[in-house]
């Protein structure tokens, strides 16, 4: 593959949508949808399932199926309670950041549309600061505009109601991808654009591919639980964000050494099969292309788990995007990062071999 940028305009324009669409855990079929319409020049056919899942097929009568997987679903915040005088208090779904929410603007997903609000939070002059409140679940709370329940009501407000940040994609200095949600829509990006490359290359794969973008991996890998049971691949590729620990406040000694810009990171973990890892590794070097190293304590925390562990035992290997921010509204990858994971997913399905085992004791 030439060196020069495999993202084309189309691509990035999709990116941006992608991006900006809200796809909270359990609410992901709208994000869905968009990436189908995106992939569908590149696939044979679809699957989806009873939550939501999606996934594109090459090859679907091939008898050996290998997956690249990503997942669709962003943290949010459920209504959990609502005042009298009219304001909202929340829980979380998934792993919403507490610390990150006073003084941000807020979509509250009704059947009548998004209603607007605020993480409210007293000012400075009003708090005592020999006793500083920190953000809590507890203290935490949101003001629609309305000064009594029965406004809350009539607006469509009620508990169980979604709640989302309507922070947008942006660029910062030319290759810096900033959005809330890249965690992990841009896996969906990255597995979506190794479809498209296949395609425009007239790639010929001797097995199956299963392009699947999981829902509620946020609450417990819960999509991937089910897709697998439902394929029953023989091999999964699953890329999703880790922790750039080059930032202030990271200890490396705990979160490793990882940086945006040099490379997508390769896991070493129990889940993580080993001679799949090492053809992404022998790939990588082959290729130039550059990497990473990550050592994950018992598990990747990632999808790579719930394939894994599934239909027996499935040979999973995790290739990581470095990410910045994570959980929060601004989170931060390379560009470069994204065009290389896309480049080693690509490349190593060009060498993977039909019907290949990976066992250890050929």
């Amino acid at each position: 593959m030439s060196s020069k940028s495999i993202l084309k305009k189309s691509s990035l324009t999709f990116l941006e949508n992608y991006l900006n669409n809200a796809s909270p855990t359990g609410y992901e079929s709208s994000g869905q949808k968009l990436w189908m319409d995106y992939i569908r020049p590149y696939v044979d056919t679809f699957i989806t399932d009873t939550y939501g899942s999606a996934v594109g097929i090459i090859n679907p009568d091939a008898p050996y199926k290998v997956i690249i997987e990503g997942h669709a679903d962003e943290i949010s915040w459920y209504v959990n309670y609502i005042t009298d005088d009219g304001l909202i208090y929340v829980i979380r779904n998934g792993g919403s950041d507490h610390q990150i929410a006073p003084s941000k603007r807020v979509n509250i997903h009704t059947k009548k549309g998004i209603v607007k609000g605020v993480f409210g939070w007293p000012a400075i002059h009003t708090r005592n600061r020999s006793k500083e409140e920190s953000p809590k679940i507890d203290n935490l709370f949101i003001d629609i505009g309305c000064s009594k329940k029965e406004e809350v009501d009539a607006l469509g407000v009620h508990v169980g109601c979604v709640i989302t940040y309507p922070d947008e994609f942006m660029v910062l200095n030319e290759n810096k991808f900033v959005c809330r949600a890249i965690d992990n829509r841009m896996g969906g990006f990255m597995i979506a654009e190794v479809a498209r490359l296949l395609y425009e290359n007239k790639i010929k794969l001797p097995f199956g591919l299963y392009v699947t973008n999981s829902v509620q991996e946020e609450v417990g890998l819960r999509g991937a639980e089910m897709i697998t049971k439902t394929i029953k691949p023989n091999v999964a590729i699953i890329t999703d964000v880790c922790h750039d620990s080059t930032t202030p406040m990271i200890e490396k000694k705990i979160e490793g050494e990882i940086k945006i810009g040099k490379g997508p990171v390769i896991t070493y973990a129990p889940a993580v099969q080993n001679n799949l890892r090492e053809l992404i590794l022998d790939t990588a070097t082959e290729k130039d292309i550059p990497f990473q190293r990550l050592a994950s304590s018992r598990v990747t925390g990632t999808d790579t788990d719930a394939f894994a562990y599934s239909n027996g035992g499935v040979a999973s290997a995790l290739i990581s995007l470095p990410l910045r921010y994570m959980h929060t509204t601004v989170e931060m990858v390379h560009r470069d990062d994204v065009e290389n994971v896309i480049k080693l997913i690509y490349e190593t399905l060009l060498k993977m071999e039909n019907n290949e085992t990976f066992s250890y004791f050929k």
